[in-house]
């Protein structure tokens, strides 16, 4: 086959794909056509999950998260973070140029995480042990009527968008759900305890699993619904949390409390992880906007340690002024602020992605967790705090 026809196979596919992606509910009408045209990179396109929009850039999986890059869909929603208060049953909303809090919204019981939902139209409140979700408009802060969902601890959905993915954690089911109207699907047995946290492989058709409580990985195939892969983690009471995958998509990092750092998988051969130690209670993972750095907040000492993918290795260590216990959150709109919630302290801390430095600490409810920073930068959201591609 001639090199042009290969090029028109290419793009024929990813418009195909673009357009598979709407059909499900995609916030962009053309997502390749804004899109630079690169024929190296459509000669490399992967080959993604039926109805996943495109991969715009395989080198670099978040290219659409880039400082201010608002979807349409979200370009006139108020900058706001959202942060769920365990145990006042309450979402505290802030206002992220003031510092200032600006409302307080009564929720469901023990609620975990803030979820931007894949069209990046609403926020679900995971009230746990309420057995609800809770939607918030985000361009009103006015929350919805309550959504029965059984043991939603936290919340993904699939690149296609046609899924919520509920991380049942007491019922240890991954319960695959319509992303609209959360009628249940297909529920899956975890094969472990606490089911928690997770992330996707840069073509969509696998997710890796962190079960909390059992020390375990799943591997999960996207399409069929099945868990294909199981390993326990070789540490002793290991407690693995938070999944993020690298830019290039070759590397999956999963943070650890008990081991007090990350494991470092090959999701595609799913063999024994490499560990690279971060801080005491490892538990948050969060990408910077240029895609150069990750941000590893270390619960149990008070600290965020900064890992550069290309040097693949820790480069520097902020500490909180007087400690504290980062736990969950996001980052700005425009890549300068991290925001994430002090779990047993009742506030939230805002640092300067730049210097490290403390910008702020805000007072909020009791047992903070799963905040999102919302408006962020990309075409859709795979869930949990707020994962964009």
């Amino acid at each position: 086959m001639h090199l042009s026809t290969v090029t028109r196979v290419l793009i024929a596919g990813a418009a195909l794909a673009a357009l598979a992606g709407c059909s499900s509910g995609s916030p962009h009408k053309d997502l390749v056509s804004k899109a630079p045209v690169d024929r190296a990179r459509q000669q490399n396109a992967v080959r993604v999950l039926p109805g996943m929009p495109p991969v715009l850039d395989p080198s670099d999986l978040y290219s659409a998260d880039r400082p201010g890059r608002l979807s349409d869909v979200v370009k006139d929603f108020p900058s706001r973070v959202y942060v769920p208060n365990t145990n006042s049953d309450t979402v505290t909303v802030i206002d992220p140029k003031t510092y200032k809090v600006m409302d307080t919204i009564p929720v469901g019981r023990q609620p975990q995480h803030v979820v931007p939902s894949w069209d990046l139209k609403t926020l679900w409140v995971n009230n746990d042990l309420g057995n609800s979700l809770t939607p918030i408009d985000p361009k009103t802060g006015e929350a919805g009527n309550p959504v029965a969902v059984h043991d939603p601890y936290n919340l993904y959905f699939t690149p296609d968008g046609r899924y919520a993915i509920v991380m049942a954690s007491r019922d240890r089911q991954l319960v695959f759900r319509d992303a609209h109207t959360m009628k249940v699907v297909k529920a899956v047995p975890a094969t472990c305890y606490g089911v928690n946290h997770a992330d996707f492989s840069i073509d969509g058709r696998y997710f890796i699993v962190s079960c909390e409580f059992s020390g375990e990985l799943l591997k999960v195939d996207t399409a069929k619904m099945e868990v294909t892969g199981r390993q326990r983690l070789p540490v002793h009471g290991a407690m693995p949390q938070d999944v993020k995958l690298s830019p290039d998509g070759k590397t999956f990092y999963i943070a650890d409390m008990v081991a007090d750092g990350l494991w470092i998988l090959n999701g595609d051969t799913f063999a024994k992880p490499s560990f690279l130690a971060t801080g005491k209670g490892a538990h948050g993972l969060y990408v910077s906007r240029d895609s150069r750095e990750m941000y590893i907040s270390n619960r149990g000492e008070g600290t965020i340690s900064v890992f550069d993918f290309a040097k693949n290795k820790l480069t520097a260590k902020w500490r909180l002024p007087g400690g504290g216990s980062p736990d969950m959150g996001g980052v700005s709109t425009d890549g300068t602020v991290l925001w994430l919630s002090g779990r047993y302290n009742s506030v939230v801390y805002a640092i300067d992605t730049r210097t490290g430095k403390q910008l702020a600490r805000i007072r909020v409810g009791s047992g903070p967790h799963g905040l999102a920073v919302y408006p962020q930068p990309g075409r859709y959201s795979l869930g949990h705090t707020g994962v964009f591609r």
